[in-house]
């Protein structure tokens, strides 16, 4: 069966199961990057806010051999635990004292999102763009969020300049830099202790939620820490969307390197939609700031 029937047939059984009183809606939907994904929405007509249940990965899971009326059955208690969650009055939005502590910012790519920064207060960072969001309570929903749009901007009398404003002080107090030694972090993750002399100079900068932790470049002064421990500027290789790769600027290798270096990360390790970009930057030490490596 193709994903567009299956699709079609996962609508049909979750009518019927859950009657006229509820429409279910297919959502086509623009992640990062311009990736569409494919959702499902169980709504009332009173609903201002619903959960929308991805089908790709579940799909999948079709494919190597789970019955349709399983799957129906994971919707269905889906849609009811994250609707619990969001059981909100949302008139609060539109008053915007009662929202600006919880508007944060992260980076994408600018040229990978021009169709979504249309309509997206932003700012252009080197080849990046400063979006903002604003995230709902962990006791409300965890890690959901809704995209600030145009509209929202407008509503609540603000312009891009101010909402980068609010997002900044909120990001970088609410959300602290996490800088950890890649030996670190792999004797982290296998329990296997690498010896000081085998280690790679590499470091990952991220958050402490490692979510957006790319946005850190924006705020971090372990940046500069960091290049005053090494005596020299920094290379910082985008990873993803989550966090960027530091590593010293000696010169042994040339820059075309570890270009490659992000483009085979990007191609093969990292989903479509967290890619962050395909260049290069530095931090310099005499300027003490960050610049794209255009050559």
């Amino acid at each position: 069966m193709g994903f567009q029937k299956f699709v079609e047939d996962i609508v049909d059984l979750l009518q019927e199961r859950m009657g006229d009183a509820y429409e279910i809606r297919v959502l086509h939907v623009t992640k990062n990057n311009d990736v569409e994904q494919t959702g499902i929405a169980i709504t009332k007509q009173e609903d201002s806010i619903f959960p929308t249940i991805y089908m790709e990965g579940l799909y999948q899971e079709y494919r190597e051999g789970e019955l349709l009326g399983v799957l129906v059955e994971r919707i269905i208690n889906c849609h009811e635990e994250q609707s619990m969650a969001l059981d909100l009055d949302m008139d609060f939005f539109r008053d915007y004292s009662r929202v600006k502590d919880r508007i944060f910012y992260k980076l994408v790519s600018f040229e990978k999102n021009k169709k979504f920064l249309r309509d997206a207060p932003h700012l252009r960072w080197h080849d990046l763009a400063i979006v903002f969001y604003y995230a709902l309570e962990e006791n409300v929903a965890e890690g959901a969020s809704i995209t600030i749009k145009r509209q929202h901007m407008l509503m609540w009398k603000q312009n891009a300049e101010s909402l980068y404003r609010t997002a900044g002080r909120n990001t970088k107090r609410g959300k602290p830099e996490l800088l950890a030694s890649m030996r670190e972090l792999i004797a982290e993750m296998t329990g296997i202790a690498m010896r000081e002399d085998d280690a790679v100079p590499m470091y990952v900068l991220t958050n402490q939620e490692k979510r957006f932790g790319a946005s850190v470049m924006l705020y971090s002064e372990k940046i500069g820490w960091l290049a005053e421990r090494f005596g020299c500027d920094l290379l910082i290789l985008p990873s993803s969307v989550h966090e960027v790769l530091l590593i010293p600027d000696d010169h042994v290798r040339e820059y075309s390197f570890y270009r490659q270096m992000v483009e085979e990360v990007n191609r093969t390790q990292v989903e479509p939609e967290e890619v962050l970009s395909y260049g290069l930057y530095r931090y310099c030490r005499k300027k003490s700031e960050i610049e794209e490596i255009i050559s």
